[in-house]
C-alpha cells in the first residue's frame, strides 16, 4: 500500500471515529479521488477488521470485540457521553508518537482512545483491559501486552491483583491513559474499587507521562479509591462541558488541561 493510500485510510478511520459512518460519495468528494479507489480503501479496512462496509458506504467496526458485544453493563456505560468520549479519544491519540510504549487502564474512554490508534504502527501497548487487548489484536502494527491477573467484575474487563501489578514492575511506558470514575483537584483521580485502583496506580508509577481521559461529568466527582494525586497528573483531557473554574483549579496543580 502506498503512503498516500495509507494516509487516506487513516483519515477515513479518523472520520469514522468522529461520525460513526460515512458514504462513498462523501469520501470521494472529500479526497478528490474516484469511487473505485474509495471502495478499494474500504475493502482493505474491512479486511483488517476496522470497518463494516454498508450499501453505499461504511461504518466503524468493532465497537467492542464480538464475544463481549452482548455485555449490557459495558454498553450502558459506553453509551454515556459518547460524542464527548470520541472527541477526547482523538485528542488523546494525537499526543502519541511513533515507536512509543503506551498504557491503557480499563474503561470506556480509554477504549475509545485505543480504537483511535488502531491504524497506527510501531506502537507497544500495555493494558489491563481484556476488551482493549482483543480489539487491538487485529492491528498488525501494534504490539499488545495484557498484564495478566484476575477479572472480578462483570462488564469491567479489568485485570487486577498481584499478577497484574507484578507484570508492570518490569516495564516503562512513555505515556499511560487512565480512565477514572472521578477526578478532583483536591482528591485526585479516583475509581470505585480499591483493587482496580492499585493496578491503575502501578501503571501511573511506571509511566513518564500520566494522562487522565474523563468526560466533564466526572470532573469534580470523587470515588472511594485513589489512583493518584492531581499533582501526579500531567495532562487532563476533557470536553467543553467542564467549567472554567474547574479547569483553572487543575491548572493550579500544574496539570495541562485539554478541552475538546
Amino acid at each position: 500500500m502506498s503512503s498516500k493510500t495509507e494516509q487516506r485510510a487513516k483519515e477515513i478511520l479518523r472520520l469514522l471515529l468522529s461520525h460513526g459512518k460515512t458514504s462513498v460519495e462523501e469520501l470521494t468528494e472529500l479526497f478528490a479521488t474516484s469511487p473505485a479507489s474509495i471502495r478499494r480503501d474500504l475493502v482493505r479496512l474491512e479486511e483488517r477488521g476496522l470497518v463494516h462496509r454498508t450499501h453505499g458506504g461504511a461504518m466503524l467496526a468493532g465497537q467492542i470485540y464480538e464475544p463481549f458485544r452482548f455485555d449490557a453493563s459495558f454498553h450502558e456505560r459506553e453509551g454515556r457521553f459518547t460524542p464527548e468520549k470520541q472527541r477526547i479519544a482523538l485528542a488523546a491519540a494525537d499526543l502519541v508518537n511513533e515507536n512509543e510504549t503506551i498504557g491503557f487502564t480499563a474503561g470506556t474512554t480509554t477504549t475509545q482512545v485505543a480504537r483511535a490508534l488502531r491504524l497506527r504502527a510501531g506502537l507497544h501497548v500495555i493494558t489491563n483491559a481484556v476488551n482493549i487487548g482483543m480489539e487491538l489484536s487485529s492491528s498488525n502494527g501494534l504490539d499488545t501486552m495484557l498484564t495478566g491477573g484476575c477479572m472480578r467484575w462483570p462488564g469491567a474487563f479489568s485485570l487486577i491483583g498481584p499478577t497484574a501489578i507484578e507484570s508492570l514492575n518490569v516495564v516503562v511506558m512513555d505515556r499511560v491513559f487512565i480512565g477514572v470514575c472521578g477526578v478532583d483537584p483536591q482528591h485526585g483521580a479516583t475509581t470505585i474499587e480499591a483493587d482496580e485502583a492499585a493496578v491503575f496506580r502501578a501503571m501511573a508509577r511506571r509511566a513518564k507521562q500520566v494522562i487522565v481521559v474523563a468526560d466533564s461529568s466526572k470532573v469534580g466527582m470523587i470515588s472511594p479509591a485513589v489512583i493518584c494525586a492531581a499533582t501526579d497528573i500531567d495532562v487532563l483531557i476533557t470536553d467543553d462541558g467542564v467549567s472554567e473554574e474547574a479547569a483553572e483549579a487543575f491548572r493550579n496543580c500544574d496539570v495541562r488541561v485539554v478541552i475538546v
